[in-house]
């Protein structure tokens, strides 16, 4: 595929790889509006100014992922391969307007007919825009505080050899897991009821940021990040949800998605005809 340009939408919540280290899933869309995942990237390896943020245009040398059978998945030709970043789809104070015409050009709104995209062996769907009928509730749950020591051990032991977290004050730092589980809770035009967890890593930022300002106060924490997510996005903006599955449980799972993002501009006054 060569170099290629995307736009970034998508960036999850690290998680540990016994290979590589902190791994973040990236997803956007290429300049014709179609879904592109790119696969594995080391975020916090990158330099500070090749640290992308959502709606950056970048550049990077690719090539088919070809251990994942999704259509989508793309992967650097190296781990560390380099890229630029290339321009920058601002908000428009809070319209989005250029980034609607990328992002908005195939929005599912039936989730049972987009499982049964991502089950058919011809399409595998596993990246979609989502359109909610109706955002019924918004859940926090407490999960494991801590990353499994199986993989930490292993991480630590092959620290030096691997050279990871080689711009990390600690050698062996990783980014803090999160120890709680947000989720939608949700109906679409089938209209069956589905919860469904939030692994965007705005949502994890979020919460280390207002537990930081109410100075370790979990509830109040989670009562902030739950009025942004509810509150502000689900009742006062036009939101969209970015869907993605995950490779081990696309096939297994009943429903293989889950929330790796949310789109919100502000909703758009429809003016009177009369």
């Amino acid at each position: 595929m060569a170099l290629t340009k995307v736009l970034i939408a998508v960036k999850t919540y690290p998680t540990l790889s016994n290979k590589y280290d902190e791994l973040v899933c990236t997803a956007g869309f290429l300049e014709d509006g179609s879904w592109i995942r790119i696969y594995p990237i080391p975020f916090r390896k990158l330099e500070y100014d090749k640290q992308y943020s959502k709606y950056d245009w970048i550049e990077i040398d690719l090539e088919k992922n070809n251990s994942d059978f999704r259509l989508e998945s793309y992967k650097p030709k190296s781990i560390d391969a380099a890229f630029n970043i290339v321009g920058n789809i601002e908000s428009e104070n809070g319209t989005w307007r250029l980034r609607k015409e990328i992002v908005l050009r195939n929005v599912h709104t039936n989730m049972t007919t987009l499982i049964a995209k991502a089950k058919d062996n011809k399409q595998y769907t596993s990246l979609a825009v989502f359109k909610p009928k109706i955002i019924l509730d918004f859940k926090i749950e407490k999960v494991e505080r801590d990353w499994d020591k199986k993989k930490l051990d292993i991480l630590k032991a092959n620290a030096s050899q691997l050279n990871l977290f080689k711009n990390s004050d600690n050698p062996i730092e990783v980014v803090p897991k999160l120890p709680y589980k947000f989720s939608y809770k949700f109906t679409s035009d089938d209209d069956i009821e589905r919860t469904m967890m939030i692994e965007d890593w705005e949502i994890g930022m979020l919460y280390w940021n207002c537990l930081k300002r109410h100075e370790g106060n979990e509830s109040k924490a989670c009562d902030d990040v739950k009025r942004k997510y509810f509150d502000d996005f689900a009742k006062t903006k036009d939101l969209y949800l970015f869907l993605g599955t995950t490779r081990e449980f696309h096939m297994m799972a009943p429903n293989p998605f889950v929330i790796i993002g949310t789109f919100h501009p502000m909703k758009t006054k429809q003016l009177s005809l009369f």
